[in-house]
């Protein structure tokens, strides 16, 4: 079984946070530097939950609260679903489908090594899916 080990050894592993004193605005202001759609809301080494785009549209936006004025710690979700790098990409799917996220922070130990997103997962299937036609096709073709 394919795991989120296969996914991180390929991708970046930098980890862009936050602290819960930051300012929305500030987060934003990251979020738009990275070019990412989520952060990780972290004291020091310990992860206390996440701040994404849904977040701000629904507890920002809608609520008309001030994107200046906010800390992120009024405004993150605390109750995260985490994975460790030996869960299996089907075990991730699952877990974004039904808690309807697009985000899993990667925590091994009680530290966070990383975060993955539907896309990463996405991006992923697809590349294993053409793996397998081709080495299919060789088979096939010899």
């Amino acid at each position: 079984m394919k795991s989120v080990k296969h996914i991180i050894q390929n991708k970046s592993n930098a980890i862009y946070s936050v602290t819960p004193e930051t300012s929305v605005l500030k987060a934003l202001q990251v979020m738009m530097d990275k070019n990412i759609s989520a952060l990780l809301v972290m004291e020091g080494p310990i992860l206390k939950g996440i701040f994404t785009e849904r977040d701000y549209a629904r507890k920002i936006i809608l609520q008309g609260k001030s994107s200046k004025d906010t800390h992120i710690a009024e405004v993150m979700t605390a109750q995260l679903e985490t994975v460790g790098k030996d869960s299996t990409i089907d075990q991730c799917m699952e877990i974004m489908t039904s808690k309807h996220i697009r985000h899993l922070p990667i925590v091994e130990d009680g530290k966070v090594g990383g975060m993955i997103s539907i896309g990463d997962l996405v991006k992923f299937v697809i590349e294993d899916q053409k793996q397998t036609i081709e080495q299919l096709k060789s088979y096939i073709s010899s």
